[in-house]
């Protein structure tokens, strides 16, 4: 009998920490030590002054899951501090994703129409195909995806999800 905690959840986590070699590696072997899933996973340098990196890690589990991920990321040296955004209360969740079309006439025609409702732009173009570039939730980003395969949808390159929390402060107050 399953209860209501055994449900799985989605969580954005963001973590600060030092930007050095093999940290990635340790949050990795974190995640696929225990069996965890990361779902999508960016990093980029958020200041070069104070060689500090942003993880952002979307992963699945139950309560008790999250929970033991939250304690274990945070034990983790060098991480500064880890916040669940999605805790925290709606966080501003965007990707962007590079998505290559091929086709001529009617579907060309088709895909710039997509294209743009979907507030896409074309960053690459020949006569036989579009390369798109399209930002927003990962929900929207699927969509576009999706009605682009009949069109002729050739090659996807996405960036996973960066996230930040609303409001005014600062990440770890």
């Amino acid at each position: 009998m399953s209860t209501e905690t055994d449900q799985i959840e989605k969580h954005t986590l963001s973590a600060l920490v030092d930007n050095e070699p093999g940290v990635l590696a340790r949050v990795i072997g974190l995640f696929s030590g225990r069996g965890y899933n990361i779902d999508s996973l960016t990093v980029t340098e958020t200041s070069h002054e104070k060689h500090v990196s942003r993880i952002t890690v979307v992963t699945e589990g139950t309560p008790m899951v999250i929970e033991q991920i939250k304690a274990q990321f945070c034990r983790l040296i060098p991480v500064h501090h880890v916040t669940d955004l999605t805790v925290k209360g709606p966080a501003l969740e965007r990707e962007l994703a590079l998505v290559k079309v091929a086709g001529k006439g009617d579907s060309r025609v088709e895909a710039l129409r997509l294209a743009e409702a979907f507030r896409a732009h074309v960053v690459d173009a020949s006569i036989d195909h579009f390369v798109f570039e399209i930002t927003g939730k990962s929900g929207k980003i699927e969509q576009f995806i999706q009605l682009m395969k009949p069109i002729g949808l050739v090659e996807v390159a996405r960036t996973g999800i960066a996230a930040i929390s609303r409001g005014s402060e600062k990440m770890g107050e």
